[in-house]
């Protein structure tokens, strides 16, 4: 089976191209070029000078459309149907600090799922190695100081599909900690801490690669202690996790982080069950949270819990509100979180020998059609 997709606007990070074709042998794709002569194809899609791009990657999403990654099977599925009917292919489900025990039962569960759904990457623990005083939206209950015997334990219920863990670097053990996540595979964030500018560098130092939702349960650049955030800026190989839905980071400083990190910012939806549903009152692991016009807020307080967002969402936002070149925000949905997982020479560009992972939007950035390892899984 080839399905040849002719008269397209492709854009990627490698740029725009116009009058674009992409034939897909299979799951991958097996040639590109430009102009009206083509290859031959069982299935012909006329994109119609329309936006076609990479399909979306999410680093970091807790669920949608009503329904939670920490719950079952079903609930999984319900949740990753919405976040890809908004043109996110691939998806690494997160979970929120819970026992031990529980955690193990999850991701069990969840390498269960990647082995039979390869848009299922594999799973993120945000928790429960977090900072007391930066818990956030996670139940401070079950927080605990890292070890590399609980590590070990978690990734082994992982069964390799541990592809990131949010760990807090001043914790006592977090660096050992890192050391053995690093040895094992697993794409290490720090998050949800106090880190200082100094531990936040000994962490990138260690082997972590990712810093979660900037500006987000960290603190802030103060001008003599510029923090995790400018010490994620300064350093080259680390991405950088930002939430752009215009509540989690006003758009003037998401324009400023991408200004200071230039192809290392990849955009999260950090999606709760209500991102693609409707206002009302949902569950996030183990608290309860209120959505009102959109804002997800733990009941009560005034502590943002995840987001509604979607990643087509946050295309708009960035090119819109914070003026982010289409390119810029393209990539920052597509080829940064790709190599931030070490997964960037299969997946992110629309290029030969990369998966079959498109979207077609329109003039607006809308999505109209979605295509997962070559075959169409969206239809507006």
């Amino acid at each position: 089976m080839t399905i040849l997709f002719h008269g397209a606007r492709k854009l990627d990070a490698n740029g725009q191209v116009d009058d674009f074709w992409m034939l897909v042998d299979g799951t991958t794709i097996a040639a590109t070029g430009s102009g009206p002569r083509h290859p031959d194809a069982t299935e012909l899609v006329d994109v119609d000078g329309r936006w076609f791009v990479p399909g979306f990657i999410d680093l970091h999403a807790h669920g949608g459309g009503g329904h939670s990654y920490d719950d079952g099977p079903e609930e999984i599925a319900g949740a990753l149907a919405t976040h890809r009917a908004h043109g996110t292919t691939r998806s690494v489900l997160s979970l929120v600090a819970n026992p031990v025990a529980y955690l193990r039962e999850s991701l069990s569960l969840i390498a269960d799922l990647a082995e039979s759904d390869p848009l299922v990457l594999g799973s993120h623990l945000e928790g429960p190695f977090l900072a007391a005083g930066r818990h956030g939206a996670h139940n401070p209950e079950f927080l605990i100081d890292p070890s590399p015997y609980d590590v070990e334990e978690l990734i082994g219920a992982a069964r390799g599909t541990l592809r990131q863990l949010t760990i807090a670097p001043e914790l006592p053990g977090a660096l050992e900690t890192i050391d053995v996540l690093v040895e094992n595979g697993v794409t290490v964030a720090i998050g949800h801490t106090e880190a200082s500018f100094e531990v936040a560098q000994q962490a990138f130092d260690r082997g972590a690669r990712l810093l979660t939702h900037v500006f987000n349960a960290m603190p802030g650049i103060h001008h003599r202690a510029p923090g995790p955030v400018v010490a994620a800026f300064e350093d080259k190989r680390v991405t950088i996790e930002l939430i752009l839905d215009g509540q989690h980071v006003h758009p003037e400083v998401a324009a400023m982080v991408f200004a200071s990190a230039p192809g290392r910012v990849a955009l999260v939806t950090d999606a709760m069950a209500a991102a693609g549903a409707s206002d009302g009152d949902y569950r996030l692991g183990s608290l309860n949270v209120t959505v009102r016009g959109g804002l997800a807020l733990l009941s009560g307080t005034s502590t943002i819990a995840g987001s509604t967002l979607t990643q087509d969402a946050a295309l708009r936002c960035a090119i819109a509100a914070a003026h982010v070149p289409p390119r810029e925000a393209i990539a920052a949905l597509t080829v940064a979180p790709a190599r931030a997982l070490g997964i960037g020479h299969r997946h992110g560009l629309l290029s030969p020998g990369f998966v079959a992972d498109a979207v077609l939007l329109d003039h607006e950035w809308h999505v109209h059609e979605v295509w997962a390892d070559g075959a169409r899984i969206h239809s507006a």
